[in-house]
C-alpha cells in the first residue's frame, strides 16, 4: 500500500470512518442469524419446518467458513474501494432475491453465497477500522471486536428484528437491509481513495478445488446434524449417502492438502498441542452457547411469552456478552494467566446451567431469568476471545491465518453438534417422557381423574356445556402434559451440559501445558483472517 495516500479522504474524521464501516457490517451481521429471530414466523413464511430454517442458518455459516481462506486472495487482488463496491453490490443483489422469494430451493444457495460475502465484508471493514493502529494492543482489540461481534449476533438480531417480524411479514427485514446498504455504499464511493492495502497479487492458480471440497464437507455436516435424527440417521438413504459423500470429500481434501505447495489450510497446525486444546475448548463453548435456544423455546412454549418479550429478556445476555468481552480483552492486554480467564468463564457457564435447571417450571417470573442470562453472557464473552488468541499464539506466525480459520470452523462444528444433540434430545427424550406420562394418564388413575374434574369444573363455571367442558378439560390436560415434557427435556439437556462443563473445568485444572504459550499475538496482521 502507498502510505503517502490515505485510504479515506483527508477531510473524513476517524470517528466517521468507523461509523461508516460499522454501518456496512451491521446489516450483514443481522442477516447471519436472521431466521432465528423468529423461527416459527420464518418457517411459516417459507412453508417449511423449523429444521429447514436451521439449515438455512447453517448454510450461511458454512459459506462464511468455506470462503474464509480463499477470500484473502481477492483481498490482495482488488483495491479496497472497488472491493467494497463489488461485494456490497452483490450483497444488495442477494438481499433483494431473499426479499422477493419464499422458495427454499432458491433461498438455500443464496444463503451460502451470502455467507461468502459476509466473510469478505467483515474482514475488509475490520482491517480498515484498525489500519492506523500498528501496536500489539491494536491486534488484540481487532480480534476482540471481530469475534465479539460474532458471538453477539444472535441476541442482537433477536432484539432488533423481533418487533418487525412480529408486526409485519418476515421478509420485511430483508427490505430494511436493502435500504441500509445503499447509504453506506454511497458514502464509501464518496469518502474512499482508490488505494491498495497490499501489493496486487493476481488470481492465477486460485485453489477453487479445495474450496469446493471444503464447502461440500461443511454443508453435508450441517445437513446430517440438523436432519439426522428426524430421518433416523443411517437408516435413511439421504443421511447414509450424505455421510459417505462427506467422508470421501474429507479424504480427498486431506490428500490434496498434503500434496500442495501452498495448502488451502495448513494441516500442520494440528501438531501443536496447545492449539488442539484451544480448538477443543471452542467446540465445548459453542455447544454450550447455543443451549440458550432451549431457554428461548421454554419462554415461548411453556411461559407463553411472545418473541418481543423474549428478545427483551435476551438483552441481558447481550449486555453480559459485551461486558465479558471487555473484561477478557483487558486481561489479555495485561497478559494474565490463561487459567485466570478460563476458570471464571466456565464457572459462570456452569452456574447458568445449574440455576436454569431449577428454574424450569410451568410458572415463573421472567425477572428470575435476568441474572442467569447475564451470567451466561459474561461467561461466553470471557472465554471466546482469549481462546482464539491462545490458539493463534500456539502456532507459528506463518500459519496463523489457517489457525484462525480452523478456530472459526470449530465454532461451526459446535453449532452443528449442538443442533444434533438438541434435535436428538427433543425427539427422543420428549418421546420417552411422553410414554412415561402416558402410563399414568388412564381412566383409572386418580390424579388424572382429579385434574380432569378440576379443569372441567372451572370450564363449567365459565358457562360451557358439559360436553364442551369435557373436551376442553382433556385439551388442557394434554397441553399441561406437553409443557411438562418440554420442561423435562430442557432439564435433561442442561444436566448433560452441566456434566460436560464440570469435566471441562477438571481438564483445564489438570492440563499441564497451559502456561507455556504467551497469550498475545505475534503477527502484525490486523485482519482476523
Amino acid at each position: 500500500m502507498d502510505r503517502g495516500i490515505p485510504i479515506f479522504r483527508r477531510w473524513v474524521p476517524g470517528w466517521a470512518i468507523k461509523i461508516i464501516l460499522f454501518s456496512l457490517i451491521l446489516p450483514t451481521l443481522v442477516l447471519f442469524f436472521l431466521p432465528f429471530g423468529n423461527i416459527n414466523a420464518a418457517a411459516g413464511y417459507y412453508g417449511s419446518e423449523p429444521a429447514d430454517i436451521q439449515f438455512a442458518v447453517a448454510l450461511f455459516y458454512a459459506g462464511y467458513i468455506a470462503f474464509y481462506s480463499l477470500e484473502r486472495r481477492f483481498f490482495n487482488f482488488l483495491a479496497a474501494k472497488e472491493y467494497f463496491i463489488i461485494f456490497t453490490m452483490l450483497e444488495l443483489l442477494t438481499t433483494l432475491v431473499c426479499y422477493l422469494t419464499n422458495d427454499l430451493y432458491i433461498l438455500f444457495p443464496i444463503r451460502f453465497f451470502q455467507g461468502m460475502l459476509f466473510s469478505s465484508t467483515v474482514n475488509l471493514s475490520l482491517s480498515l477500522m484498525f489500519t492506523r493502529l500498528h501496536s500489539e494492543r491494536a491486534r488484540e482489540i481487532s480480534f476482540s471486536v471481530f469475534f465479539g461481534m460474532l458471538i453477539c449476533i444472535l441476541p442482537f438480531t433477536n432484539l432488533v428484528t423481533a418487533d418487525l417480524i412480529d408486526s409485519y411479514n418476515f421478509n420485511l427485514v430483508y427490505k430494511g437491509a436493502l435500504f441500509s446498504y445503499l447509504p453506506c455504499l454511497c458514502l464509501i464511493m464518496l469518502c474512499m481513495n482508490n488505494v491498495r492495502l497490499n501489493a496486487r497479487f493476481h488470481l492465477y492458480k486460485l485453489d477453487w478445488q479445495s474450496f469446493v471440497f471444503w464447502s461440500i464437507m461443511l454443508t453435508l455436516l450441517g445437513y446430517i446434524s440438523i436432519y439426522g435424527q428426524e430421518y433416523y440417521w443411517l437408516d435413511d438413504a439421504r443421511i447414509y449417502y450424505s455421510v459417505a459423500a462427506m467422508i470421501v470429500s474429507t479424504l480427498i481434501y486431506i490428500v490434496r492438502q498434503r500434496g500442495l505447495k501452498r495448502p488451502y489450510l495448513h494441516l500442520g497446525i494440528f501438531r501443536f498441542r496447545n492449539f488442539k486444546f484451544a480448538a477443543f475448548l471452542i467446540l465445548i463453548l459453542y455447544i454450550c452457547r447455543f443451549a440458550v435456544n432451549i431457554t428461548n423455546s421454554f419462554f415461548t412454549g411453556v411461559l407463553k411469552l411472545d418473541p418481543i418479550h423474549v428478545s427483551y429478556i435476551n438483552s441481558c445476555n447481550l449486555g453480559g456478552l459485551i461486558i465479558g468481552i471487555i473484561i477478557s480483552g483487558a486481561m489479555i492486554l495485561q497478559k494474565k494467566n490463561i487459567r485466570f480467564i478460563w476458570f471464571p468463564g466456565f464457572i459462570l457457564l456452569l452456574a447458568f446451567h445449574v440455576i436454569m435447571f431449577f428454574l424450569f417450571a410451568t410458572e415463573a417470573n421472567e425477572k428470575n431469568f435476568y441474572a442467569p442470562l447475564f451470567m451466561q453472557g459474561i461467561g461466553v464473552g470471557m472465554i471466546m476471545v482469549p481462546t482464539i488468541v491462545y490458539a493463534i499464539s500456539a502456532v507459528p506466525v506463518a500459519i496463523g491465518p489457517s489457525a484462525t480459520s480452523i478456530c472459526s470452523t470449530m465454532g461451526y462444528v459446535g453449532f452443528c453438534v449442538s443442533a444434533a444433540i438438541i434435535n436428538f434430545c427433543e425427539l427422543y427424550e420428549k418421546s420417552r417422557h411422553y410414554n412415561a406420562f402416558q402410563d399414568h394418564l388412564t381412566k383409572v388413575d386418580r390424579f388424572a381423574l382429579h385434574a380432569l374434574a378440576t379443569r372441567g369444573t372451572e370450564l363449567l363455571s365459565k358457562g360451557l356445556s358439559l360436553k364442551q367442558a369435557s373436551k376442553g378439560a382433556n385439551k388442557q390436560l394434554v397441553g399441561a402434559v406437553n409443557q411438562q415434557i418440554q420442561i423435562r427435556f430442557a432439564m435433561d439437556y442442561y444436566e448433560m451440559m452441566s456434566m460436560m462443563l464440570v469435566a471441562t473445568l477438571l481438564l483445564i485444572a489438570l492440563f499441564p501445558y497451559l502456561n507455556r504459550t504467551a497469550v498475545y499475538l505475534r503477527s502484525r496482521r490486523l485482519v482476523p483472517a
